[in-house]
């Protein structure tokens, strides 16, 4: 994480470099007036607060003020764009005994920066965001932490706000994931077509307008013996412009071992930046579920390729896309 600790004369320097000792596992550079100078921590010098705030927002991960609020607040106005985007801010006494989360608590990790740094420096800490303070669910927080991509951010408070009321909010979900959410005392699970102006959705696939969370899909494939890169691609095409699949939002791809030497297969993986496994005729066949009538059962004698590789790579073993077949020699499967 890279951290800009940002002071303004001689007490927030001396601090600045007290700060910044205790952050030895952060890339950190000190921003201070001209004149100021250290021999173990990198300085950087200017003469105006307004000459540099505009680099630091576009180049580090939270900024670290110690400064009034007030002046803060001023300096970082022009920039405030979105809390998606938002680097951390942070103000910090003199005395480093008193930490304020100011910007991007959540996504920008000010409230997890500040309360690393309150147990290192013995200090407290002041957050304002209602969900942290009422132990509420945060579902911005529910992404990060499991690396999931948020879409329409601005429904996030509405939905917050129902439930710091305690009012029932929907979740259009799969079971495995509706099961793993922490705090559901006020959450429903509703199906897919049941979504209305007061539901949130996690799902890897789909176009909504409301608040919704992109856990990532891992992808089942199979394809006949040489077939080539090119053909996969156009295939893949396909399947993921009818799902409305976002290539990001794909963590890996799975076969059966089988295919591990089909060149046009690695070489599609390859050119997505992705990562393929293959998996045993064993590992499929332990699976205690029915899959999609195959080819493989008569050839392999393996329940399936594209499901069973899906399921066995995925992080909840639930299919959410059965297979679907393409060209007449490439089928493709999605779990959770």
């Amino acid at each position: 994480m890279k951290v800009a600790i940002v002071s303004i004369n001689q007490p927030s320097f001396n601090a600045s470099l007290k700060l910044s000792s205790f952050m030895s596992d952060f890339d950190v550079d000190i921003y201070a007036k001209e004149g100021f100078s250290s021999s173990e921590h990198r300085v950087i010098n200017y003469q105006k607060l307004d000459d540099i705030m505009g680099l630091a927002w576009q180049k580090y991960d939270a900024i670290i003020a110690i400064l009034a609020i007030g002046a803060v607040v001023r300096k970082i106005a022009p920039f405030l764009k979105d809390k998606s985007s938002d680097p951390a801010v942070l103000v910090i006494d003199l005395a480093l005994s008193k930490i304020v989360p100011l910007l991007s608590g959540h996504l920008g990790g000010a409230n997890e920066l500040a309360n690393l740094l309150a147990s290192r420096l013995n200090a407290s800490v002041f957050i304002s965001t209602a969900t942290d303070q009422t132990n509420t669910l945060a579902f911005d927080m529910v992404a990060k932490k499991r690396g999931w991509r948020i879409e329409n951010i601005k429904c996030l408070a509405k939905i917050s706000n129902n439930l710091l009321n305690k009012k029932a909010v929907k979740v259009a979900t799969y079971e495995s994931i509706f099961d793993s959410l922490p705090k559901k005392d006020n959450l429903e699970l509703i199906d897919f077509d049941s979504v209305d102006d007061n539901s949130v959705v996690i799902s890897p696939f789909g176009n909504f307008e409301n608040l919704t969370l992109r856990p990532k899909i891992y992808i089942g494939i199979g394809c006949n013996q040489g077939t080539t890169k090119e053909e996969i691609e156009e295939a893949f095409a396909e399947f993921i412009e009818n799902y409305k699949i976002s290539k990001d939002d794909i963590a890996l791809f799975a076969s059966f071992e089988a295919k591990s030497s089909e060149l046009g297969l690695l070489e599609f993986v390859k050119s997505l930046g992705k990562e393929i496994k293959f998996f045993k005729k064993e590992d499929i066949n332990s699976l205690e579920m029915e899959f999609s009538s195959s080819a493989s059962k008569k050839f392999f004698g393996i329940k399936g390729v594209a499901e069973p590789s899906a399921i066995l790579a995925s992080h909840y073993k639930e299919l959410v896309i059965k297979k679907v077949a393409l060209h007449k020699k490439i089928t493709l499967a999605g779990a959770i």
